[in-house]
């Protein structure tokens, strides 16, 4: 049995690979449906902006690689169980499963990495799960409360995501940033409050009462000169959590008066691994099964923007390069 898989190869080069699939007894081989392109962590492999000599993802065995070129990346595949290995029960076969693995026609996995899909979503809304799972780390890391104000710099997928988890949430207010009018009207749809251009926020921020600022602030935008807004957007004590993951592209952040006297502080949320006042009581499966009870309530579809042939994958990650028409989520379709 073999498979096609997507390598980037270099800076702005991906190749479509033939490889045997080869299950072992305890594995299943899933026939890819479709598969979600990450415009944050695979952009910069993509552009060569990720720093080659680290892992890929130590906590997932599909991505046991550096990020050095040849490399296969991608962990968001939904398909359908097609064969099953002699120690695997025959249950498993023709349920359609989530799985945290590379853009590839058909791969083989144990049991264990898979997620069946419930009835009530579709294969496109599971593609997009990671998202989610991601949004609810960074509320986990956040730790929103009752009253306060927030501010989410991005409004792409994962910006979006988390509006739509915190509108359930008793802010007092929920403000996306972004300088595209379509994703801030998104925002809208999704729950914010208000959505405003980033050379708004000054000003939307001073009419606040006291005390004045965020009290929670996430900078999701991708971009390293907006988290010094992100920043200056938060009120005295208040919380800056950065999901954003910059590559080897450099911050340059003003730490003078503001940041200093006003006690602000700055932390990362990465979704590999769970912050560690949390761990005693949220595993990554409870994680996970909170954000399926998410994707339901969800508007999903409304941020797919651009669904492609796997064949035509190049078409894709330029796409999502140049920006053109300002893709969101960009699918692969596998036939």
């Amino acid at each position: 049995m073999n498979r096609t898989s997507l390598y980037f190869t270099g800076p702005q080069t991906v190749d479509r690979r033939r490889e045997p699939v080869e299950p072992s007894a305890d594995e299943v081989v899933v026939e890819t449906r479709v598969s979600a392109i990450s415009s944050g962590t695979e952009l910069l492999i993509y552009r060569g902006e990720a720093p080659t000599d680290v892992p890929a993802d130590e906590t997932l065995d599909a991505l046991d690689s550096d990020l050095s070129y040849p490399v296969k990346y991608g962990y968001a595949a939904v398909g359908d169980v097609i064969a099953a290995g002699d120690a695997v029960g025959d249950e498993w076969l023709d349920r359609t499963v989530f799985a945290f693995n590379p853009h590839e026609s058909r791969f083989a996995t144990a049991t264990d990495a898979l997620v069946p899909v419930p009835n009530e979503v579709s294969a496109e809304a599971m593609a997009m799960a990671p998202s989610v799972e991601t949004a609810t780390s960074l509320v986990l890391d956040g730790r929103p409360r009752i009253g306060e104000r927030v501010v989410i710099f991005g409004a792409g997928v994962i910006g979006l995501c988390t509006v739509g988890v915190l509108s359930s949430f008793p802010l007092d207010r929920l403000v996306a940033v972004d300088p595209v009018g379509a994703r801030r009207e998104r925002a809208v749809d999704l729950g914010a409050d208000r959505a405003v251009g980033p050379d708004e926020v000054d000003d939307l921020v001073a009419d606040w009462p006291d005390p004045g600022g965020a009290d929670l602030v996430y900078e999701l935008s991708g971009r390293p000169s907006t988290l010094d807004a992100a920043i200056g957007t938060a009120g005295y004590d208040g919380r800056v959590v950065v999901g954003s993951w910059y590559g080897e592209k450099e911050a340059t952040v003003g730490l003078g008066t503001h940041f200093h006297r006003g006690r602000i502080a700055v932390e990362s949320s990465q979704v590999s691994t769970l912050a560690p006042e949390t761990r005693g009581r949220w595993t990554k499966d409870r994680r996970m099964d909170t954000a399926l009870s998410r994707l339901a309530d969800l508007d999903l579809d409304s941020l797919v923007t651009h669904r492609v042939p796997f064949d035509e994958a190049e078409s894709a990650y330029r796409l999502l390069h140049e920006r053109t028409g300002d893709p969101l989520q960009v699918l692969l379709t596998y036939d």
